[in-house]
């Protein structure tokens, strides 16, 4: 799996490519329900990966980020700006 700081990296490297990458996908789903992930969040201790929905990334959020080094907040892609696709 790419990490962040290398779709970061790519895109820096390439100047053709829009400013967003995302890294999630269609297949990556909520841990919690099931519904398309849009926050992977990698927890401290064990460097596992939870996946949730946007719903459950808001909620869990205030608890979990004490305890992630690192939380990747892709709801950008529910609605993204028109600007995006030109």
């Amino acid at each position: 799996m790419t990490t962040v700081a290398q779709a970061t990296a790519a895109v820096a490297g390439n100047p053709t490519t829009p400013e967003r990458v995302f890294i999630l996908t269609a297949m990556d789903r909520c841990d919690h329900c099931g519904a398309r992930a849009y926050h992977m969040v990698t927890m401290a201790e064990t460097y596992s990966k939870l996946m949730f929905c946007h719903h459950h990334g808001q909620l869990h959020r205030e608890k979990l980020e004490p305890l992630s080094v690192e939380w990747l907040d892709e709801s950008a892609a529910i609605n993204p700006p028109k600007a995006f696709y030109n």
